[in-house]
């Protein structure tokens, strides 16, 4: 089967969550929250946990997972931005469904803290 890497920037409430699940799946979106955008590209990802997260949050992570290829194709990429800044918009209400198409663990790969 193949499968496509996309990346998420996430605060430590949502890091809680996925590993409250197993490492296997995202937390439903919050009523002010319709949509789910994985990024495709772990710079972008870095961008935004670094620019945005760090500032509101305090500190920001990049997770990476797999999700069946044929089974992103339903899905636009969303370019909004910068050449690199593309997303997939995942209806909030299909998230479950997604979830189910993600291949193996959710996995951290960068951290991003506020400065002392």
């Amino acid at each position: 089967m193949e499968t496509t890497s996309l990346y998420r920037p996430v605060s430590q409430a949502e890091l809680d969550l996925i590993a409250a699940s197993g490492w296997r799946a995202f937390p439903p979106r919050l009523s002010e929250q319709p949509i789910f955008y994985p990024v495709l590209n772990e710079e972008y990802a870095n961008q935004i946990s670094r620019d945005w997260n760090v500032p509101y949050y305090g500190v920001g992570y990049v997770v990476r997972f797999a999700v069946e290829t044929a089974y992103l194709g339903q899905f636009a990429t969303q370019n909004v931005g910068d050449p690199h800044h593309n997303e997939l918009w995942v209806p909030a209400e299909q998230l479950a469904e997604f979830n189910a198409h993600i291949i193996g663990p959710i996995e951290v790969t960068a951290t991003f803290r506020r400065q002392a």
